[in-house]
């Protein structure tokens, strides 16, 4: 027999997840996120809350828990005081029929409202107030008007599942439950495969559910998502903006390893949670979750002259020193992507068969092509230049890496698509100080404030100062020309390890 043979564990705590885009919340995080409302809410019969996005519904089962302790003074006898909170407070939307059954049986412990074993009694339907309807996806041109799912993958027939969410297939969120929240909070549904894409270059959604959730002016919102919108990308660009710039944002706790608050789930870029509050407006509260170490700082969102949002705390004070250098960025000796005009799929020769031909460096080969296939910028191909990867990804690495190998390109050389380019120098040394400077671990920090997932486009060296490539660079020299302090020192590599001699092709 076992020691601890009395262990009841939560059931909702074991639910295996039913993708890494559609994650259950396990109690503990769900409480988290409960935890930063005022406990006054708690405390009030009339307080209304909406989890439009529930799976195992373990939001409304922990805020009926809530309100039945603080209720308790005001609704005395408990089968009363329950009835009221399940019939007037706790309301959800489940974003499948399953989990509507799911959510049911969590919050009135039987999948039917109204059922023999349901612990409200007052409910007339099955469903009670949480819902489930099989929407449509609205087609125009293949594509969903409301979430832009893509009709290729999505337009099946009725009797399998088609991601088409409730909450966010209608103009009218207002309309499904003919009333006013106090409180939305949830976990929504963070993407769709769009028709070849995933991890993710496949479709965000979940921006969706946050600005439909804004449209019913609740007076707090609470929501989980990818960490991926600080920096914006595939679709998150307004949305981004609009996070940042919304100064009723006061809360927001980052997981830089998602694995921390969601074990076993790996979402690349971690994940977040944030609090708004309708009306309150300040400062952000910002807490770090690293490797189990927290940092707390109140702060904007947007520092000066910056588009992103500086994820670490301990990075603003570095981020502000090099600011006030007024330097130029190194962005702008960084190519976009294709500097060739050339796709990733190219099939290069693999041996030069004229003194025409031209190396490149692509993936999963390098090889020769001959100058015809090179789209733009011939005129760097006879000069020196830097080549690095466009993408790399390290889940869980720790300390990161931040960017593959650099290497150089030396004339009469190119590169696919799997490669940005950054130069390029008529002179070789030039080129290998620059080399010196991307490896050090003061410019991989710096990428690393703006690189949220593998994917490495020229915007994430946004943040790098330019500096003089006649001579070459070192960590050292780094730290004491922006006057940085010990613990900034020791932060920057505690986050980033050395680089190693070599490139990775």
């Amino acid at each position: 027999m076992l020691a601890n043979s009395s262990y009841n564990p939560d059931v909702l705590s074991c639910l295996a997840n039913l993708s890494s885009d559609e994650v259950f919340t396990p109690p503990k995080l769900a409480n988290e996120m409960l935890d930063i409302l005022p406990p006054s809410l708690f405390q009030n019969p009339k307080t209304t809350f909406l989890d439009p996005a529930c799976k195992s519904g373990v939001f409304l089962r922990e805020i009926t828990k809530r309100l039945m302790v603080g209720l308790e003074k005001k609704i005395k006898d408990p089968q009363e005081r329950l009835n009221h909170i399940l019939q007037n407070q706790v309301f959800g939307l489940a974003i499948t029929e399953l989990t509507s059954l799911l959510t049911r049986r969590s919050v009135y412990c039987s999948k039917k409202a109204n059922g023999k074993y349901s612990i409200c009694t007052t409910f007339k339907n099955e469903r009670g107030n949480i819902i489930y309807e099989n929407i449509s996806h609205e087609w125009v041109q293949n594509r969903c008007t409301f979430c832009g799912a893509n009709k290729v993958s999505y337009g099946r027939e009725t009797s399998l599942e088609s991601h088409a969410y409730q909450f966010i297939h209608t103009e009218k969120p207002e309309e499904i439950f003919k009333m006013k929240f106090d409180v939305i909070i949830g976990n929504p549904p963070y993407q769709l495969n769009d028709g070849g894409g995933v991890g993710t270059s496949a479709k965000p959604i979940y921006h969706l559910f946050i600005a439909q959730a804004k449209k019913l002016n609740p007076n707090y919102l609470i929501m989980i998502t990818p960490s991926r919108w600080f920096s914006g990308g595939k679709g998150l660009d307004d949305f981004r903006n609009e996070m940042l710039n919304d100064r009723r944002i006061r809360k927001i706790v980052d997981y830089f390893d998602s694995n921390e608050c969601f074990p076993g789930v790996d979402i690349s870029g971690g994940v977040s949670y944030f609090l708004w509050s309708k009306d309150s407006v300040n400062e952000c509260e910002v807490i770090n979750i690293e490797k189990s170490n927290k940092s707390v700082l109140h702060r904007p969102l947007v520092e000066k002259d910056s588009d992103s949002f500086i994820r670490f705390n301990n990075a603003v004070s570095i981020y502000r020193k090099i600011k006030k250098k007024n330097e130029n960025s190194f962005l702008n000796i960084v190519s976009a992507r294709k500097p060739f005009g050339i796709i990733a799929s190219i099939k290069p020769k693999e041996k030069k068969n004229k003194d025409s031909d031209v190396k490149i460096y692509s993936y999963p080969k390098n090889g020769f092509i001959d100058p015809d296939v090179i789209k733009q910028n011939h005129e760097f191909v006879n000069l020196y230049k830097v080549f690095v990867a466009k993408a790399y990804g390290e889940r869980g690495n720790f300390p990161y890496k931040v960017l593959a190998e650099p290497f150089i390109g030396e004339p009469q050389s190119c590169c696919s698509e799997t490669y940005l380019l950054i130069g390029p120098s008529k002179s070789s040394m030039q080129t290998k100080n620059i080399i010196s400077y991307i490896k050090t671990r003061f410019f991989r920090f710096l990428v690393l404030l703006r690189k949220n997932t593998q994917n490495a486009p020229r915007s994430v060296y946004k943040f790098v100062p330019m500096q003089d490539f006649s001579e070459k660079w070192t960590d050292e020299k780094l730290y004491k020309k922006y006057d940085l302090t010990k613990d900034e020192i020791d932060f920057i590599e505690s986050m980033i390890r050395p680089m190693e001699n070599g490139h990775e092709e």
